[in-house]
Parts: C-alpha cells; structure tokens; sequence
C-alpha cells in the first residue's frame, strides 16, 4: 500500500502538478521537492538501461569520475565495490531535495571518496581539474543548454577519458545510416509527453556526441513506463571516448 501511495504522488508531480520558478534551478526543485523520498523506487521501473550504462565502463584505479544531473546518486551504488578504486567520484545536480538524499546515500554506504555537490553540469569543474569518467544518466534532457554540458564534459576528460550517457530521445526523420528511424507517431507523442515536466527530447543528442567522441558503444531501445502497459519511450546508451 505504502509503495502505491508513493508512486501516485510521484505521478502526480509527473502529470497533474505545475512546475513553477524562473530559473532551471527553481524549476528542478519545484519539480523534485516532493517526490525525492520515492525518486528511486519509481525511477527505477522508468529510467531504463542505467546500471548497465555505469556497470559497462571500466572504473579507472584511482581516477576521477563526474557524474553530471546525479540526482539521488543511486549510480554510485551501481558501482558496487569498484566505487571504492576511485580517487573520487562527485555526485553533481542542481537539485537540493535530491542531493539531499544523495548525501543520505553517501553517510549510510560510508563512501569516503563521493561527494554530492551542488552545481551546474555546464560549469563544474573538479578539484583535480580533470576527469577519467564523465556520465549523464537521465539528465541530459534537462538541460537546457544540453550541447553546452556535452561540450563541458568534453574539456573535462582527459585524453582516452570516456563519457557514458542514457536518456530519452528521438530519432532525426531522416537518421544517419545504421541508426533508428522512429515513425511520426513516435518523433510527436513522446516530446510532446514528456515537455509537461521540462525534459525536452531531442533527436540532435546522437548526432552530436557521435561527432564529438569516438563511438564505444551506441544502443537504441525503448523501455517501459510505469502504469502504461502497451507503450514503450524510446531511449539511447552511448559510451564515447576522447
């Protein structure tokens, strides 16, 4: 019964609440304040492909890995005991309830070497200057200025450094060969969807990071959405190299 309750006010935020503020910051606040508690439990069903995004990126002994729009930092524990090899690992995101409960994750688990910070993806710059591993997971589509992060992320990697990225998205009419072609129903429902809570799909992600990295390894799926049974949201991994 508890997870009902919390899963109908998650959707009520998702669909029925307004979000107000006039900055990104205000608005990802207004948005995440009441719902942080149950963020993971209901995220988890919906946000689909992201442990295996973290898990498929080989933790560098002592290196630096950025995670940029971290949220409640459930990727650190995607890590498991290899979160450890690292010299640190920063949990970065605008939102104060969610990186409140982030720093709650971090107390519990003991991590000596993470730590939740709250800035903004296309200005953060780590203590060390430089990162071996920059993710996004589900936060792209949130940025507003989303090449200005992916540019941001670019200056922060090392050379050989690698970025791993999953979110929602939709295809170009007319893609790139060897990529997904969606069909119209696709490319105009699930923007149109998903703009109600300020996630802004694109079908300029791809391309752009296809140009800006080395292609490791680029998946196109669809994933499942809580309470919607017969529909699937398409979303993309992409891991790249400097």
């Amino acid at each position: 019964m508890a997870k009902i309750v919390s899963d109908f006010k998650t959707l009520w935020h998702l669909v029925a609440r307004r979000t107000r503020g006039k900055t990104h910051a205000e608005r990802l606040e207004s948005f995440y304040s009441g719902q942080a508690a149950g963020y993971d439990d209901f995220r988890r069903r919906m946000l689909h492909s992201r442990q295996e995004m973290i898990q498929s990126i080989d933790v560098p002994a002592d290196g630096v890995w950025v995670d940029l729009g971290a949220g409640t930092g459930e990727n650190a524990e995607h890590l498991g005991e290899h979160v450890d090899r690292l010299a640190k690992m920063y949990l970065v995101d605008l939102s104060s309830s969610l990186l409140e409960q982030a720093r709650q994750r971090v107390s519990v688990r003991g991590w000596k070497n993470v730590a939740a910070v709250c800035d903004d993806a296309t200005v953060f710059v780590p203590e060390e200057g430089q990162a071996d591993v920059v993710t996004f997971s589900y936060s792209l589509t949130m940025i507003p200025d989303w090449f200005r992060a992916i540019d941001h992320a670019y200056e922060l990697l090392k050379p050989g450094g690698l970025i791993g990225v999953v979110d929602f998205y939709v295809a170009r009419k007319h893609p790139a060969e060897g990529l997904k072609q969606h069909p119209w129903s696709t490319r105009t429902f699930w923007p149109a969807w998903f703009a109600n809570d300020n996630v802004f799909l694109s079908p300029d992600h791809l391309p752009y990071m296809r140009n800006k990295f080395e292609t490791v390894r680029l998946e196109e799926r669809r994933g499942k959405i809580p309470y919607l049974p017969f529909i699937r949201a398409p979303h993309y991994l992409f891991i790249g190299r400097k």
